[in-house]
């Protein structure tokens, strides 16, 4: 058996999925798209380079009228795949439920939403190129699954426990979101410069890695379903779309001042962080000293 899709095969043998999953592919929108913010628009323009595009017609052609929306049957049977993501994001639910009862607060869950090409999302509308992302303002996490496909095949970096991870650092915005701590960022945006924003980006970014790896953790400790390598497949996801190696397959050079989710070395680092502890204590990427 393919080891790399064995937690995804121990998920779908589990009963509980999330009924916070809004399945809209097949779905559409009329407009022009906003690109929020998130990794696979990075993604998506090294792979236009190494295929010798034009990034700017690349971006030109996002910007084009949308098609009309399509029907699409929201009682439709769901497929393996949204049941994956159906199970891990209860995985989250149960996870962040716990650890905030322990903090003395009550976890509000987020919305889910799976879409083919693109959404119209509470931050405007979105392609699928933006890759998974959060948007705060409607607290959803949105993912079109083609990502996953780009992160095995075009980056190395695939396998069930990397996707279950891709979506556990988006649940981790959400948390961010709970906390009050992407408020506190997105204020700081208005009285810093570019460069120190980057930086305040990324220290956000790399605490959602950290979340990430304290949800694994749960996943390992309490629900016993992390088998050897899931944790490795999780942590090659994280050092596949750092920025640092990003930038350098698409330009042969790094410009660190324009990061804005770290580099793989700390994506990994902060993500085995959060797993080896478990303790929001050892989160807080905005004092830390070793960045």
């Amino acid at each position: 058996m393919d080891r790399v899709r064995r937690y995804e095969i121990d998920a779908l043998a589990r009963s509980r999925e999330s009924d916070n999953v809004e399945d809209e592919r097949g779905s559409g929108g009329g407009g022009r798209i906003v690109l929020v913010g998130g990794i696979g628009t990075v993604i998506l323009v090294v792979l236009y380079l190494v295929l010798g595009g034009d990034p700017q017609a690349l971006f030109n052609s996002q910007q084009a009228q949308l098609p009309q929306a399509a029907q699409y049957d929201s009682q439709a049977p769901r497929d393996e795949a949204s049941k994956f993501v159906g199970v891990v994001l209860a995985d989250t639910e149960d996870a962040w439920h716990e650890i905030f009862r322990q903090m003395g607060r009550e976890y509000q869950e987020p919305r889910l939403v799976l879409f083919t090409d693109m959404i119209q999302s509470g931050c405007g509308f979105a392609s699928g190129a933006t890759g998974p992302f959060y948007c705060p303002e409607d607290r959803r996490v949105y993912i079109d699954l083609g990502f996953f496909w780009q992160l095995q095949d075009r980056l190395g970096a695939g396998g069930d426990f990397a996707e279950a991870y891709v979506i556990a650092h988006e649940v981790g915005h959400h948390v961010q979101n709970l906390l009050g701590i992407s408020d506190r960022v997105q204020a700081a945006r208005r009285r810093v410069s570019e460069a120190e924003y980057n930086r305040l980006s990324v220290r956000l970014e790399l605490q959602a890695d950290f979340l990430a790896g304290v949800w694994a953790r749960y996943a390992d400790r309490i629900k016993h379903v992390v088998e050897a390598g899931d944790i490795e497949e999780a942590m090659r996801a994280a050092s596949a779309v750092g920025d640092d190696r990003l930038q350098y397959r698409s330009r042969g050079y790094v410009v660190p001042d324009s990061f804005t989710h770290g580099t793989s070395e700390q994506r990994v680092r902060w993500f085995r962080r959060g797993y080896e502890t478990g303790d929001l204590n050892q989160g807080d990427t905005f004092n830390a000293r070793d960045l």
